[in-house]
């Protein structure tokens, strides 16, 4: 039953079977897409949904919807998954990697600075999770200058609030977004 119908739903609790599946009717098909684009190789990442719907039953206690959503949950499980791939496909390949492939992965860690594996993702819905815990002034404030780069004293006269008022609602509200990541155990 739904809580449209007027009943309210229990908390999702992984180790029921109907939970689980439900959760895996919601998410496995993001889950596999992201898996997808880290590893380019459509078996291991279906092996990767299943190594996180595993882990999510095995470990369904350490879930706290206070904490994070159950999709930042799964997320943040997939990614640990697709690192542990990476890491044992790195140790032991099984087969050489062509030239072509080298220079591909080569050229886009120069053009990005990054490894051949990026995060973004998961952290950048950590990000909107800890977004929405903060008030409307600050997440607004932050939003618009932080996130959308426009000038302090554009919002400002768009919100109808001092310039130094909006300063304080960014920097108190960026203090408050870093101990939420915190307390939801995201380093910065």
């Amino acid at each position: 039953m739904s809580e449209a119908a007027g009943i309210a739903r229990a908390p999702v609790d992984l180790r029921r079977t109907e939970d689980l599946e439900a959760a895996y009717r919601a998410h496995a098909g993001e889950l596999e897409r992201f898996a997808l684009r880290q590893l380019r190789d459509p078996g291991a990442a279906s092996d990767v949904v299943q190594e996180v719907f595993v882990r999510a039953w095995r470990h369904a206690d350490r879930y706290d919807a206070t904490v994070a959503s159950l999709r930042v949950w799964l997320f943040t499980i997939a990614r640990n998954v697709v690192i542990d791939h990476v890491r044992h496909a790195r140790s032991r390949p099984s087969t050489p990697t062509s030239p072509g492939d080298l220079s591909l992965v080569s050229e886009r860690s120069v053009r990005t600075g990054r490894d051949d594996f990026s995060d973004d993702l998961v952290t950048a819905w950590f990000i909107e999770e800890a977004l929405t815990r903060l008030g409307d002034g600050q997440r607004s404030a932050i939003v618009e200058t932080s996130v959308r780069g426009r000038p302090y004293a554009e919002v400002a006269e768009e919100q109808g609030v001092p310039i130094g008022t909006l300063r304080s609602r960014v920097f108190y509200g960026l203090k408050n977004l870093r101990q939420i990541m915190d307390d939801m155990g995201v380093p910065l």
